[in-house]
């Protein structure tokens, strides 16, 4: 168990200690936020992607210890294992190394060296390798055998060359050589396939490229494996052969003025051409899709983060817009808690324009409802529809702003089940207006009742493997929901459902138990909810809300296993507990000497310094830190825009080589990753995110191709 925990630690870059105490609590059924959030003092306040990343650590050293195992008893059952090899196995830390040394010992299919074997040429072949001065008729001749199907000298020789040629391809330490030979000096390859059909010449830049393999970055390899899917592209590895080859002839020949050392020669270029190159390739195409999956899996996460993160606008009665030209503007009007009020449609726009109806219908609904804010999706229509909503807002003359609300995923959810469920009497679009008024609202409790992967913020999302995309956005999901917290009594299953450790099926009891008794009163109730056992409860339960509770812990993010200790805080500065999140507790709390106190209390300081916290502020969002949407009253055409052009704007997607910012014209202007600040930017998540408001500058623009460029480095003054 050291061993593995030490690979184990190794690989998460996580201190031993630390390492062994999240393996303990995971196995003890401990979930990753619970850990994160109420083990602290036991993890050293490790935070959720570090737990995960010890967990999915440990499965892979542990699955590779397995494999190590497995290989060791094959090669002993064939009698085949030495002490160096037994070493060579044992110490290997990944799972590619293992199966390079295990590749001579694997039942192999028929090969052109087990033909030759079966004929008897083995001897031959070893002779070879040792380069003797003999003649090649002298070393063949004892060989020909017409029974065995060798007639000839060359015959014999060819089989012999078979046979080094798989010995040299199976060499593990050759093998590794070729990787890194390849990695630094190789390149990758594509051109356009005969009678491609690329219309839009989408994969245009790749009909003739190349590019080293070093320098290659994750979003061109998607591009070059989609161009590849759709058979538009064929993609090859450019070897250094001659150097490759060079380096083999090196290793291996020995005596380079034998008779023999021409046919070793011959044998190293046909292993490296028929059987090493080959599958170095693979290898090498599967490591970059990998590595770039990788990132577009991060991309999309980091995206996905900051969507769910945005800062709900609550206490506000919202108009949601749902853009469209043929089918018509969906409207719909929801209160303060995101109950639906009203549905409608308008036509503002062709082929069905009836413009001043449209408008006139707009300004009843404001004069009908106190609405403060309209909500507009940024789907088709949304720039066309934005200036609509600007010029009725500017003739209302009701203090009404307006914010475009990234709608992706809001179709999706329209046409679900769950959509369904809970407005049975709507129409798919109106629906889906709905969804858009209260994403603004409160965009978490919204965006959980879509799939992750439709919530449209990545890049290449449909070309990385599905599974592992689902995966890594359930942990994003997962991770937003903890630590904002759920109250219990409004809570959707789709919400309940990421809490820690509450499955799809606890958190639909859940909320069928409010619905046949009522409102919950305290935690503790939640204890008769079918299927919620006492594991499940002390997982889920600091994370589950309940508002207005007798006990005012409750409702905030204290364990119940920390009640007796937030208590005997509170007693230190002789406050109750009705008392907390007022100005004379916090003022109160700030004075205390937290060492001395965590003494008294034979506890952590890290634990005092969170009871603190949430003493202070019980009921802090952690999404007031992140900048509320920007909300306007007017729009701009691309017509209005010149160079040097200072205007904020909402992040609306990060990518790879820069973010798209929307900037309230009719298309979001691209920041390219060098115009992010002054000086090196490594990725563009490193400056931005989702979400952020920034302060851009026009720096050019393209109206024939409807292209507008930004920056975010301010603009030289004076000549300064």
């Amino acid at each position: 168990m050291a061993h593995i925990l030490t690979l184990t630690a190794k690989r998460a870059e996580v201190p031993v200690r630390q390492t062994e105490k999240v393996i303990e609590l995971l196995e003890e059924g401990n979930t990753v936020p619970f850990i994160a959030r109420y083990r602290k003092e036991a993890t050293g306040s490790l935070d959720e992607v570090q737990i995960k990343n010890i967990e999915e650590s440990y499965q892979y050293i542990t699955g590779l210890e397995q494999r190590k195992e497995e290989v060791l008893r094959i090669i002993e059952e064939q009698g085949k294992l030495d002490e160096d090899l037994k070493k060579k196995i044992t110490s290997a830390t990944v799972l590619q190394r293992v199966e390079d040394l295990y590749r001579p010992f694997m039942q192999k299919r028929r090969t052109r060296a087990t033909i030759a074997k079966e004929k008897g040429l083995e001897e031959l072949a070893n002779a070879l390798m040792k380069f003797p001065t003999t003649t090649l008729d002298e070393l063949a001749q004892p060989f020909i055998d017409e029974e065995k199907e060798v007639s000839t000298i060359e015959e014999a020789l060819a089989g012999a060359r078979d046979i080094v040629a798989e010995n040299i391809a199976d060499d593990a330490a050759l093998r590794e050589t070729v990787r890194k030979m390849t990695w630094a000096s190789g390149k990758i390859t594509s051109i356009v396939r005969k009678n491609a059909e690329d219309e839009k010449n989408v994969f245009g830049n790749y009909y003739e490229y190349e590019e080293p393999l070093k320098k290659i970055v994750p979003h061109r390899t998607l591009a070059l494996n989609r161009g590849e899917k759709e058979k538009v592209l064929r993609i090859a590895i450019a070897f250094p052969e001659e150097q490759i080859i060079g380096n083999i002839e090196k290793t291996i020949i020995k005596k380079t003025h034998v008779p023999a050392s021409k046919e070793v020669q011959e044998a190293i270029t046909d292993a490296f051409k028929r059987l090493i190159a080959p599958s170095v390739e693979r290898e090498v195409r599967a490591v970059l899709t990998e590595q770039a999956e990788e990132q577009a899996i991060h991309v999309f996460s980091e995206n996905l983060k900051s969507l769910l993160l945005q800062p709900p606008l609550k206490g506000n009665v919202v108009l949601g817009v749902d853009p469209a030209f043929r089918s018509g503007c969906k409207l719909a009007v929801v209160d303060e808690t995101g109950k639906l009020l009203e549905v409608s449609v308008i036509y503002p726009h062709p082929p069905k324009a009836s413009k001043e109806k449209a408008k006139q219908c707009i300004l009843e609904v404001l004069q009908k409802y106190p609405i403060s804010i309209i909500a507009i999706g940024n789907g088709t229509a949304s720039r066309e529809t934005e200036k609509f909503i600007a010029d009725c807002l500017k003739e209302s003359k009701t203090g009404v702003s307006y914010v475009i609300v990234n709608e992706a995923g809001a179709s999706v959810y329209s046409a679900s089940e769950l959509a369904r469920e809970e407005f049975p009497n709507l129409q798919v679009e109106e629906r889906s207006a709905v969804s858009i008024a209260r994403r603004l609202q409160d965009p978490l409790s919204e965006l959980v009742k879509i799939d992750p992967a439709s919530v449209g913020v990545g890049q290449y999302q449909h070309d990385v493997a599905k599974r592992k995309l689902a995966d890594s956005l359930n942990f994003v999901v997962e991770t937003a929901v903890n630590r904002v917290g759920v109250n219990v009594n409004t809570a959707s299953s789709s919400l309940l459902q990421y809490v820690a450790g509450l499955s799809k099926t606890v958190a639909e009891n859940i909320v069928k138990s409010r619905e046949e008794n009522g409102l919950y009163a305290k935690r503790n109730d939640l204890k008769k909810v079918p299927r919620l056992g006492a594991k499940t409860y002390e997982q889920a339960i600091g994370f589950l809300r309940v508002p207005n509770a007798a006990n005012p812990f409750d409702s905030t993010g204290i364990h119940p296993e920390s009640y007796q200790l937030a208590e005997e805080i509170l007693k230190k500065i002789n406050m109750s507990k009705k008392e907390i999140g007022s100005e004379e507790v916090a003022k109160a709390l700030s004075e205390l000497d937290v060492p001395k106190l965590a003494e008294e209390l034979n506890v952590g300081t890290v634990t005092i310094h969170d009871l603190i916290e949430t003493l202070r502020r019980p009921n802090r969002d952690p999404r007031e830190d992140y900048p509320q949407p920007l909300l306007k009253a007017d729009v701009l055409d691309m017509k209005d825009l010149y160079e040097g052009l200072e205007m904020q704007g909402t992040v609306r997607n990060v990518v790879d080589f820069g973010a798209f910012v929307d900037v309230g014209v009719s298309e979001d202007g691209l920041v390219h990753i060098s115009k992010l600040k002054k000086g090196f930017v490594k990725h563009p998540l490193d400056v931005v995110a989702s979400g952020d408001i920034v302060t851009v500058w026009v720096d050019g623009v393209d109206k024939k191709k409807g292209r507008i460029s930004l920056t975010m480095i301010p603009p030289k003054k004076d000549g300064k």
